[in-house]
């Protein structure tokens, strides 16, 4: 029988999780709609978004870090930037939305798959880290690794619960 201290913290464990959850499914259809918006987004419509968005910044404040990145973005923008970047966003936000479909659906095996998954994402991310510096893939390692705690103490207490 379980006292109430740990039926509290596997509510803790249970809301937490479907916090992660729920923002992880957000940001993976962000993550789809990224990946069809760039199937339309030809090097020349990105360098005239560019353009227009930094015409006026760039001579008030020449040295602005954000403006002079998205900038440095713009001109090196490809159409094979385009297509990698629209195959990585789809994919990645296919196969996470999947995963995490089924940890919504609380399905016992589904788990251990996540948790492949997101383990090779984290991969995937340190990789990028390491060749570009970017810290995005930090902290999306971190949401990740936070993932993939919250899912093991989430699946150690559904397999409990079936137990009893």
């Amino acid at each position: 029988m379980k006292n109430s201290n740990q039926k509290k913290e596997e509510k803790i464990i249970e809301k937490s999780f479907d916090i992660v959850l729920l923002l992880k499914s957000i940001f993976a259809i962000v993550e789809i709609i990224g990946g069809i918006a760039m199937l339309f987004m030809t090097p020349e419509r990105v360098n005239n978004v560019v353009h227009w968005f930094s015409k006026g910044e760039l001579h008030e404040v020449p040295n602005d870090f954000f403006i002079n990145l998205i900038v440095n973005f713009g001109h090196h923008f490809t159409a094979g930037t385009q297509y990698l970047a629209a195959v990585y966003l789809l994919s990645h936000g296919l196969i996470k939305i999947i995963a995490l479909f089924l940890l919504w659906r609380k399905i016992l095996w589904s788990y251990p798959l996540s948790i492949v998954v997101f383990l090779g994402f984290i991969i995937y991310q340190l990789n990028e880290f390491a060749t570009r510096h970017s810290i995005f893939m930090i902290l999306v390692s971190i949401v990740d690794v936070i993932m993939i705690v919250l899912t093991v103490l989430e699946y150690r207490n559904l397999k409990h619960k079936k137990k009893y």
